[in-house]
Order: C-alpha cells, then structure tokens, then sequence
C-alpha cells in the first residue's frame, strides 16, 4: 500500500510540474498585465532549477530523477517572456539568456563550483518566493499572483519531501 501511495505521489508531482506555470501565463495574458509578479523572485527561481538541472546532468542521474525541471523551466521562461513584455522590458531577454547561457557554462568548470552551487539552492530558492512577498507587500496588491500556481507549487514541494 505504502508503495502504491508513493507512485502515486510520484506520478502527480510529474504531473503537477506539466502544467505549473500555465494557471500565471493564463493570468498574465488574460490581463494582459505582469501587474504584481517580481522579476527577481522569477529569475532566482530560474537560476536554482537550472543549477538543479546541471547538477544532475552533470552527475548523470536518471531522467526519471529531473525530468519535470526541464518543463518547469520552459514554463517559466515562457512567464518571464510575458512579464517583461508587459512591463516594456523585452530587450532584457537577450541579456537574461546570455547571463544564463554563461552560468550553464561555467557551473562545469571545475566540480567544486556546481557543487557550491547546488548547496546553494534551497537558498535561492527561499530567496525567490521572499522576493516574490515582498513585491506583493510593497505594491499591497497581489496583480496577477496566481494562487493555483503557488498552491501547485506546495503540493509539488511536499509530495517531493516523501518521494
């Protein structure tokens, strides 16, 4: 029984990963406004997933291990495309993905440096939702927050905690 509840656990988190982001896009799009989403909680959310991601490429872990941060990041790349539309920052993309382009890089450098790095990423990760709060308490309006989002988020974070 315990078995079952884990693949179950397991196969919703997948899932929950698909399909993440898409309740913010919706927001985004539908309001036509990134009115309360902070570009630095998403980009320090972007840079843990995608250190995450190196690290297990570079160690060469199962796909089955990581596969939901590619979608993930996709999704949220896709977010970022939309906010800085909408708040007049689009040419800011270029250098968004060179920045990242660079990083994906030299995390691989020498092994020390993705290691660090991946030890630094439950603090990055804490970091982007407080920067992501403190838009919210700054602006006292929560915009385009999707609470679908954030709760799916919870969701992925705790089934995670037991798979």
């Amino acid at each position: 029984m315990a078995l079952v509840l884990l693949d179950l656990a397991h196969w919703s988190t997948w899932a929950v990963c698909a399909v993440i982001k898409l309740p913010q896009l919706a927001a985004v799009l539908a309001a036509r406004s990134a009115r309360g989403l902070s570009v630095s909680s998403l980009l320090l959310e972007l840079a843990g997933f995608l250190v995450f991601l190196r690290y297990q490429v570079y160690y060469g872990y199962p796909l089955q291990t990581y596969l939901e941060y590619p979608i993930i990041i996709a999704q949220d790349v896709l977010l970022l495309l939309c906010i800085l539309h909408f708040s007049g920052k689009t040419k800011r993309a270029l250098f968004y993905a060179a920045v990242f382009g660079g990083v994906w890089y030299m995390l691989t450098l020498q092994k020390w440096i993705i290691d660090l790095a991946m030890n630094l990423c439950t603090f990055i990760s804490a970091a982007s939702k407080l920067a992501q709060l403190q838009c919210l308490w700054q602006s006292k309006d929560s915009g385009q927050v999707s609470a679908l989002s954030w709760s799916m988020a919870a969701y992925t974070c705790a089934s995670k905690l037991q798979t």
